[in-house]
C-alpha cells in the first residue's frame, strides 16, 4: 500500500463509528490468524489409511459390490463393461466420464460426484477413515443379513409386543446362534430386550423408540404431534424374481406403497422404516433440538458460558441459532464424508442385492460362497415359506437408493447431529414424563421404568435412525454403526475448528462418544 493510501485508510478508521478492542486493520489481521490456524491444524493431521474388504478384487463378477442402476445379466450380476466404465469415472472424477456410464433403466446414480467435494470447516472428507465392512463370505456378513431378514419378517410386530410375539422370540433365538453377530446381547444371547437395538450407552434402557421421536415438537408458534404417515401391514415389495431383476437394472417399480390413511406414532419397524423413507436429511435432529430447547436452562450443558451470567443470555453464540446452525452444517458435511467412503473406497452391495445372490444360490441358478450359518438359519426357511422366494422383502416399492451401502448416509448424518446436541446439552438431564407408543400407534402411554436421560435418548435416536434403514431392508447393521462413528468424527472436527472463534470465557465442549468414552474439545 502506498503512503498516501495508508493515510487515507487511517483517516477512515479515525472517522469510523466502530468501537471495540480492535480497529479494522487489527481485526482483519486477527481473523486471518484464526483462519490460518484452522488450516494449519487440518494440514498437520496424520493422513489415514483407507482399508476395504477386497471383495471387489476377489470376485471377478463383482457379486459383492453395489451395481444397482447398471445393466445386469439374468442372475443380476452386473455387465462388466458397464461396471468398468463406472469405476473409470470414479477414478478420473471427470464430469464428462460420469455422463458416459451405461445405465440399465430410468433410475440415475445418486450424486457420486459429491465424493470429491471440499469443505471449508471441519475435516476434509478424504481425511477420515472407517473400518472395512464385513466380507461377502464371512460369518459377520451372514449375521448382518440374517438380522435384516428378521427385521423384514417382523416389521408389523409392535415394539411393545416383542417379549411375547412368536416371531420376535424366534428371531432372537436364531440370531443367538450366529458366531459373529455384533448386535447387543444379554448374557451372551440375543434377547427380545436387545433385538434390533443399537450398541451405544442408553440404547437398551426404556422403550425401543427414542423420546425425541415421540414427544411433541415445539415449532415456532405451533406444535407438531409426532404421528406420521406410514404404510399398511404386509406392504412388502420386490419379493418376485422378475421384479427384483428389473429393479436391479434401474427400471421403475410395478407396485406402489399402500399408505395407511391414519397417521400413527412410530410403534413398529414398518413405521420406523416409513419415517426414514420420507424424512429430510436432518429432520430428526432438528426435532430433537427443538424439544431440548424447550426444557429450559437446566437441560443446557453446565459449561455454557451464559448459565452463570448476571447480565446476558446466549443467542448467536451458545444459543439456539448456534445449535441449529451446527446441526445443519454437520449433517451435510457428514454426508460428504459418507459419500467419499461409499463411492471411492468400499462400493459395498446393498442387502437387496445380496438377497438376489442368496435366492439364486438356494434355487441352484448359481453357486456363491455364502456362509453356511446363513444357509442353515431359520430365517431362510421363514422367508421362503411366506413369500415363495429367498429374496429380501423391501419396505419401499423402489427398494434401496442408487448409491452404495457402506456407510449408511442416514447414520452419518444423525451421528453428526447427535454429537452436536450432546455438546450443547446436559447429557445427564433426566427427561420428564417419558412415554412409549401404544401397540396400535394411536396414542402414547406413560413409561414406568428407569430414568431416561438426554444422553441416552440422543444415542437411542441415532440408533433408531441408523437401524431404521435396516428395518426397511436397505442397509446392514455394520453400515449404521460405522456411519454413526464417521458422523461423530465430522462433528468433533467442526467443533475443533471453531474453538478459537468465541469471545466468551469458555472452557470447551465435553461430550460422551458413542463408544462411551468422554472427550473435551477446547
Amino acid at each position: 500500500m502506498e503512503k498516501g493510501e495508508d493515510s487515507k485508510e487511517n483517516l477512515k478508521q479515525h472517522n469510523s463509528c466502530v468501537i471495540g478492542p480492535n480497529n479494522a486493520k487489527e481485526r482483519r489481521k486477527e481473523a486471518y490468524h484464526v483462519r490460518g490456524e484452522i488450516v494449519e491444524f487440518q494440514k498437520k493431521e496424520p493422513l489415514p489409511e483407507h482399508h476395504c474388504n477386497n471383495d471387489e478384487h476377489l470376485f471377478f463378477n463383482k457379486i459383492a459390490n453395489y451395481s444397482k442402476g447398471l445393466p445386469h445379466n439374468s442372475l443380476g450380476e452386473v455387465e462388466l463393461k458397464a461396471y468398468k466404465s463406472y469405476i473409470h469415472s470414479l477414478r478420473t472424477g471427470s464430469p464428462s466420464d460420469f455422463e458416459s456410464i451405461p445405465i440399465g433403466g430410468v433410475v440415475k446414480l445418486s450424486n457420486p460426484q459429491a465424493s470429491y467435494a471440499f469443505e471449508l470447516v471441519g475435516p476434509d472428507s478424504h481425511h477420515l477413515s472407517v473400518n472395512a465392512p464385513p466380507s461377502f463370505s464371512s460369518a459377520w456378513e451372514a449375521s448382518d443379513i440374517a438380522e435384516v431378514y428378521w427385521q423384514a419378517l417382523t416389521r408389523d410386530v409392535p415394539f411393545e409386543d416383542y417379549n411375547t410375539n412368536p416371531l420376535t422370540l424366534l428371531a432372537a433365538s436364531d440370531l443367538s446362534k450366529f458366531s459373529d453377530f455384533r448386535g447387543p446381547k444379554a448374557n451372551r444371547l440375543v434377547s427380545t430386550g436387545t433385538l434390533f437395538r443399537g450398541v451405544t450407552p442408553g440404547d437398551l434402557i426404556g422403550p425401543y423408540i427414542s423420546q425425541f421421536l415421540l414427544n411433541d415438537i415445539p415449532f415456532g408458534a405451533t406444535t407438531i404431534i409426532q404421528r406420521y404417515r406410514t404404510t399398511l401391514a404386509g406392504d412388502d415389495h420386490i419379493t418376485s424374481y422378475p421384479e427384483w431383476l428389473n429393479i436391479q437394472d434401474g427400471l421403475s417399480p410395478t407396485t406402489k406403497n399402500t399408505i395407511d390413511p391414519t397417521p400413527r406414532y412410530i410403534r413398529n419397524g414398518r413405521d420406523l422404516a416409513a419415517f426414514v423413507h420420507k424424512d429430510f436429511n436432518y429432520q430428526s435432529i432438528l426435532s430433537a433440538c427443538l424439544i431440548l430447547s424447550s426444557l429450559g436452562n437446566a437441560a443446557l450443558d453446565p459449561a455454557n458460558p451464559y448459565l452463570d451470567s448476571k447480565t446476558q443470555v446466549g443467542f448467536i453464540t451458545f444459543g439456539i441459532p448456534h445449535i441449529l446452525d451446527w446441526v445443519a452444517k454437520a449433517a451435510r458435511s457428514a454426508l460428504e464424508a459418507g459419500w467419499f467412503q461409499k463411492f471411492l473406497v468400499h462400493r459395498r452391495l446393498r442387502p437387496e442385492e445380496f438377497g438376489g445372490r442368496l435366492h439364486n444360490h438356494l434355487t441352484g441358478a448359481a453357486c456363491y460362497p455364502i456362509h453356511a450359518e446363513l444357509l442353515n438359519s431359520k430365517v431362510v426357511s421363514q422367508v421362503h415359506s411366506k413369500f415363495g422366494t429367498y429374496l429380501l422383502p423391501q419396505a419401499y416399492s423402489e427398494g434401496c437408493p442408487t448409491h452404495p451401502s457402506y456407510p449408511a448416509g442416514h447414520a452419518c448424518m444423525v451421528g453428526a447431529g447427535v454429537t452436536m446436541l450432546k455438546a450443547f446439552f446436559n447429557e445427564g438431564f433426566v427427561l420428564p414424563n417419558p412415554v412409549a407408543a401404544s401397540s396400535d400407534g394411536l396414542s402414547l402411554i406413560p413409561f414406568q421404568g428407569p430414568s431416561l436421560t438426554i444422553g441416552g435418548e440422543l444415542n437411542k435416536l441415532a440408533s433408531n435412525i441408523a437401524l431404521g434403514r435396516d428395518a426397511a431392508g436397505v442397509h446392514w447393521r455394520s453400515d449404521g454403526i460405522e456411519g454413526l462413528k464417521l458422523g461423530e468424527a465430522v462433528a468433533i472436527g467442526i467443533m475443533q475448528d471453531y474453538k478459537k472463534t468465541y469471545n466468551e470465557n469458555f472452557n470447551g465442549f465435553t461430550l460422551t462418544k458413542f463408544d462411551g468414552t468422554t472427550i473435551k474439545i477446547g
